[in-house]
């Protein structure tokens, strides 16, 4: 199979959104929007840096990479609507492996109604896949980290730790509980659309997804905002059965192992009943897990554990160490 023909196999046979007015089969999409912000997010995923085939299949890793895109629209407030992906194929995938992970990201994309609208191909040494996703928001809805204030209950969806636990269980087999589902929430994560969506009738949430761990999310929001964030330490949700691991790395995992795509965020007191009935709307599972303060420190996180509150080191995956 040739590029011209790979590209003709992931056309879509007809376009979910409204604003699209050419998708693939020219040189670039044309979209019309005039009532809703657009928003825009990108990522980079390199074979042996973010995915290996050992842990995951081909399917499993296109939806994934397209599953942590969505979670940054969903941080934005954004509702998914077009995606482009381009992709550098070395010679070491077949062409069946390169349509699987488009199909894993046409199986999740068809769950938001996304068009894929574009992209690339080209040969090269290492697997890698860029992708480019586009969100609308309705107008002064959007969502951003410098929107906490002093007061703010600081929450958090779903549980920490998870896909950490996957991975681990992925390269260190063994008898464990629940093993299906840490492995599920390590290759095969749910981005909160549904739960940021759930949020449009609230006037101020400052939001941040969990890709890189809470400890650097909550670093990120606290910076932006100006202001502290101290975590209840006994608050932040684990699963039932994330206790069969050694401590040392239940509290690594849960602080700073990341890549749970779950969102974390602050709201007035006042509009936190709100939230966690548009939660439940959402069936999504929120919990408070602390507090937003303002004094000389602003910019730090604080960690509240057995009535002793310490600095929290800011860590996370970084890119580019």
């Amino acid at each position: 199979m040739d590029e011209f023909s790979f590209i003709d196999s992931i056309k879509q046979n007809f376009y979910h959104q409204s604003g699209l007015i050419k998708g693939i089969g020219d040189d670039a999409a044309v979209l019309r929007e005039t009532s809703r912000d657009i928003v825009t997010a990108a990522d980079i995923f390199v074979e042996d840096v973010h995915f290996t085939k050992e842990t995951m299949n081909a399917f499993q890793i296109g939806y994934r990479a397209l599953a942590a895109n969505l979670s940054d629209l969903a941080a934005m407030g954004a509702a998914p609507a077009y995606y482009l992906v381009s992709i550098v194929i070395p010679k070491s995938w077949s062409i069946d492996e390169i349509t699987q992970i488009f199909s894993g990201m046409k199986d999740l994309a068809g769950k938001y109604k996304m068009d894929l609208i574009g992209g690339d191909t080209v040969s090269g040494e290492a697997l890698t896949i860029s992708i480019t996703v586009i969100g609308l928001a309705e107008k002064e809805k959007t969502r951003y980290r410098n929107a906490a204030r002093e007061g703010d209950v600081v929450f958090v969806t779903g549980t920490l730790g998870d896909s950490q636990a996957g991975l681990h269980i992925l390269t260190n087999p063994g008898d464990y509980l629940e093993e299906e589902y840490f492995i599920n929430r390590h290759q095969m994560p749910t981005p909160r659309v549904k739960f940021a969506k759930a949020l449009v009738k609230l006037p101020r949430v400052a939001l941040n997804d969990i890709s890189d761990g809470i400890a650097s999310e909550a670093a990120e929001i606290a910076a932006a905002s100006n202001v502290n964030i101290t975590l209840y330490d006994e608050k932040i949700p684990v699963s039932p059965s994330y206790h069969q691991f050694p401590s040392d790395l239940q509290n690594k995992w849960k602080y700073y192992g990341g890549e749970d795509f779950e969102l974390m965020g602050t709201i007035s007191k006042r509009y936190w009943e709100q939230l966690k009935l548009a939660a439940e709307l959402a069936n999504t599972k929120v919990t408070e897990i602390g507090y937003v303060t303002i004094n000389k420190y602003s910019g730090t996180i604080f960690q509240e554990k057995n009535n002793k509150k310490q600095k929290l080191e800011k860590k996370g995956y970084n890119h580019l160490k």
